[in-house]
């Protein structure tokens, strides 16, 4: 297959490539310990968000990636490759499969991103999803690539209470920097964070991540990863959708929700983003669900249609209204159910 291009390069001349730092002398001792078993599955550790980078030399940074978070497990006798909910999908990415069978490893677990490059570079939920068929689609993707950020499990030795600069050492021992295959390196980059962020929108990429360095790799959203985004973007549940004569597919907004306890809560809609494919996508999605009455209160809405809320999808916005409603919404794409994407929280 023809290879997507490699990413632009940030804060460096346009001739010369992301590096990570200088590798640290391997540990001696490391060989030494005990073999441990191979975990059958880790819960990820997920990226808290925050309005800024935080400062301080205990902290690195890293592109931040759209795509689908995978885990990549190489066991003796097979690969598997799992999503964050813990769904095999290893059929679906046979490309990344063949290249994990080639690692020089015996067993390993891999963290990381499923993504599509568009011609520019950057990742686009969007043409993944496309890749894969859709919401619900059935096919494989030879378009994704693996982008690898972790390393938890190696050659017998359970590396989750590892801090994280020894983590990096080992993945990048396995998945050396610079090279274009179907697993890349996710590397970390050199910066000031405020600078990193500000080069990332400049380039029009979703945002950065900060880990801290002697942090170990613990499971859940515990702060020990950090997200900032240039342009947020986040996932709501589509309560329905407003009839248009001239839109694609008839869909002239759809209505979405949020989570705030154990309630939905209507957050506003979203009209733009859709193009002739997705729209008529969405559209047989959401014929199946078709409800008579709202799942929640919504206001009073003119030729809406309302469906169970059992659809996620990922939506841009600038900004929140006073009001509670997103502003300037634009639709990216339906989640898989198997991607387990948390639908955003109102606090």
């Amino acid at each position: 297959m023809t290879k997507p291009p490699k990413p632009k390069p940030l804060l460096q001349d346009a001739d010369k490539p992301v590096r990570s730092r200088p590798r640290k002398p391997r540990n001696p001792a490391q060989p030494n310990l005990l073999l441990e078993p191979m975990p059958d599955r880790v819960e990820p550790c997920l990226a808290l968000l925050k309005a800024r980078p935080p400062k301080g030399d205990d902290w690195v940074y890293e592109i931040k990636w759209d795509g689908y978070r995978l885990s990549v497990h190489v066991e003796p006798t097979r690969i598997r490759i799992l999503t964050r909910g813990g769904h095999d999908w290893t059929d679906r990415f046979p490309a990344i499969q063949q290249a994990a069978l080639w690692l020089p490893v015996g067993t390993a677990i891999l963290d990381g991103e499923a993504v599509v490059l568009d011609e520019q570079g950057r990742t686009d939920f969007g043409l993944l999803q496309q890749s894969l068929g859709g919401r619900g689609g059935k096919k494989s993707s030879s378009d994704a690539i693996f982008m690898a950020f972790d390393l938890l499990y190696f050659d017998g030795h359970d590396l989750r209470d590892s801090e994280l600069d020894m983590r990096r050492h080992l993945l990048e021992d396995l998945v050396p920097a610079g090279e274009q295959g179907d697993i890349r390196l996710s590397e970390e980059i050199e910066a000031d964070g405020d600078q990193l962020l500000a080069s990332a929108c400049e380039h029009g990429l979703e945002g950065i991540i900060a880990k801290r360095r002697s942090a170990p790799y613990r499971s859940g959203r515990l702060g020990d990863w950090v997200k900032v985004k240039c342009i947020l973007s986040d996932s709501f549940v589509i309560i329905g959708y407003e009839r248009s004569t001239v839109a694609r597919a008839g869909i002239g907004r759809l209505l979405l929700a949020a989570r705030k306890g154990k309630k939905l809560v209507y957050v506003g809609g979203v009209g733009t983003g859709f193009n002739e494919r997705n729209a008529y996508e969405l559209r047989e999605q959401m014929d199946k669900l078709i409800i008579g009455k709202p799942a929640i209160d919504t206001g009073r809405k003119r030729n809406a249609v309302f469906v169970r809320p059992e659809l996620v999808a990922e939506i841009e916005y600038r900004a929140w209204t006073q009001d509670g409603k997103l502003r300037h919404a634009s639709y990216k794409g339906l989640r898989e159910r198997q991607d387990d994407a948390a639908v955003y929280e109102i606090a």
